[in-house]
């Protein structure tokens, strides 16, 4: 199995921001998701952002660990499993966990601080077969292009 890796370098928009556009493109495309991040009360933040989203956009999610978590279309975790069964990863605190390979697809953010990081993993994954990397990069516009 092929995982694609996308690599989304934070410069515009902050994480938050971020999370909600990705995880909005992932339900209309009729996909589940899980959203990764070691920190609790970032996980809190943005559950309630993509709850917030506005009338009738509002965004599902849930937190991992929860009684209905196969019922979820977002759910929130420390880890990277899929009681969802979703086949897409979004890691939102920025550090790669090799357990994300278990994933179709992976949608790996970073900040400027995370660069180099992110940098040496793209390296690392040009060498290998099974895994499909590509770079986003966001336009002034606020649009995500794939992109050198």
């Amino acid at each position: 199995m092929t995982t694609r890796v996308d690599f989304y370098q934070l410069s515009r928009d902050p994480v938050d921001v971020t999370v909600a556009k990705l995880a909005r493109k992932v339900l209309q495309a009729g996909e589940r998701l899980v959203v990764v991040s070691a920190d609790e009360a970032q996980r809190q933040h943005l559950s309630r952002v993509l709850w917030q989203q506005g009338g009738a956009t509002f965004l599902a999610n849930g937190m991992a660990g929860g009684p209905h978590d196969a019922r979820q279309p977002i759910l929130l975790s420390e880890s990277c499993t899929a009681p969802n069964d979703a086949r897409m990863l979004l890691i939102a605190d920025g550090v790669w966990r090799d357990e994300a390979l278990g994933f179709e697809r992976v949608l790996l953010l970073f900040d400027p601080a995370r660069r180099d990081a992110a940098a040496e993993l793209w390296r690392r994954f040009a060498k290998e077969s099974a895994i499909d990397n590509r770079i986003n990069k966001q336009d002034q516009n606020g649009a995500w292009r794939e992109g050198a």
